[in-house]
């Protein structure tokens, strides 16, 4: 075991042995290897030119029983795939991706945080053209790299801690018809600077409407929307979000609670029946939101509305509840009735 002070992680990069790597040549994936060194990379690959890459976040988890827990790898296989198909790019099968995640961990076990400190292994499975060509083309060449971090909370900040969020009117997270439901790097580099304006005002998150109308909830900057109102748990219906495996997961355990679900238009005005608000994702699995500010422009100094959630302070009753759940399932402590656990042997 590493000499790590795993209750305070973060999501520091911390470098653990290597990484697992896979190179598309020629119609067919090498044998996965192992390797410890810096990937080479053409200055003239495509991803590097043309943003030609897509890649996943999931988890792994050591439990309370000692048995090593992989969350849902095969969502976040079959999510990738469907990332690739858009790029039109090679993709690793469900099974490679599965095995090299597996492997990574293996390898790496010594870095995968002890139960009791709500730690993890954080893997980030990463897919990239590398072609080298300057052409407007599909990558016919790919590496597929699987690394990972022992990681904690992703804020740094205490579990289930309210944040303050603030809506993006002037900025979009994606256009209509766009790439928003599909995991591409090239979608996340452009919210930077919108969340930096957020941030640097005192915001904690970003909430982004519906990019054609601006009526309607799409999602966070970093992850899903959720509400709860009168015992259902709701969550936004949209071509411009990003299907959440975790969000999925929550939808179920609400179902398995007894819960109400509803998967719809969430118009914008509807903000202000909500009991509860939470962003959702790998991550963090769900960040509780106190507060979500209006205003006609983020560097605005007028603010339109504030919608308040709950009682300040205090993350909500249903949304503790799923987390706990959730999070039960991962660690092994609350029984996996739907087979979402792979196990590491």
């Amino acid at each position: 075991m590493q000499n790590l002070d795993w209750a305070n992680l973060g999501f520091t990069v911390r470098e653990t042995r290597g990484v697992i790597v896979s190179r598309y040549k020629d119609g067919k994936w090498s044998e996965p290897a192992k390797e410890s060194g810096p990937l080479e990379l053409s200055p003239y690959a495509l991803a590097l030119n043309y943003a030609n890459a897509c890649f996943e976040g999931l988890k792994a988890f050591r439990g309370a029983d000692g048995v090593v827990r992989i969350f849902r790898p095969d969502e976040n296989a079959r999510r990738l795939i469907r990332s690739a198909e858009f790029l039109d790019m090679p993709a690793p099968s469900e099974e490679m991706f599965i095995e090299m995640c597996a492997e990574y961990v293996r390898w790496n076990l010594d870095f995968l945080p002890p139960y009791g400190y709500n730690a993890s292994m954080y893997l980030r499975p990463v897919l990239i053209g590398t072609d080298k060509q300057l052409n407007l083309k599909s990558p016919v060449e790919a590496t597929f790299v699987v690394m990972g971090i022992p990681a904690g909370s992703y804020s740094g900040a205490k579990t289930l801690t309210l944040v303050t969020a603030v809506i993006s009117r002037d900025f979009d997270r994606a256009a209509p018809n766009g790439t928003g439901s599909y995991k591409l790097a090239a979608n996340y580099a452009p919210s930077f600077h919108a969340y930096n304006i957020a941030h640097a005002l005192g915001f904690q998150e970003l909430l982004f409407l519906d990019p054609a109308t601006k009526t309607k909830i799409d999602e966070f900057g970093s992850s899903n929307f959720f509400g709860i109102k009168d015992g259902t748990f709701v969550t936004p219906l949209s071509d411009s979000v990003l299907p959440s495996i975790t969000n999925k997961s929550l939808q179920q355990v609400a179902r398995d609670l007894g819960y109400k679900v509803e998967k719809r238009v969430v118009p914008y005005e509807e903000l202000e029946t909500f009991e509860e608000v939470n962003a959702c994702g790998t991550a963090v699995v769900i960040t509780p939101i106190g507060t979500i500010t209006d205003k006609p422009a983020l560097k605005s100094d007028t603010v339109t509305r504030v919608f308040q959630f709950g009682e300040p302070g205090v993350c909500g009753p249903i949304s503790s509840k799923l987390y706990k759940t959730l999070r039960g399932i991962q660690d092994g402590t609350v029984p996996d009735t739907h087979g979402w656990c792979y196990i590491v042997e």
